[in-house]
């Protein structure tokens, strides 16, 4: 049986103008190729503590 490669990976991705205003930052969990997408991930989501849409980046 040949072993599969896994590509996939689970990154964090962190609210970053909650961090700037010392704000509890939102955070969400996804995953990624990192074959395709070798740099961090940036994506607008909803921030709750805001209450608005905000860009949220990878951590490590």
């Amino acid at each position: 049986m040949a072993k599969k490669k896994l590509n996939r990976v689970q990154v964090i991705l962190e609210c970053t103008e909650a961090r700037a205003l010392g704000a509890s930052p939102s955070r969400y969990v996804t995953t990624k190729n990192k074959v395709n997408t070798t740099g961090r991930l940036e994506l607008k989501k909803y921030n709750p503590n805001l209450r608005r849409h905000t860009v949220h980046r990878e951590v490590k």
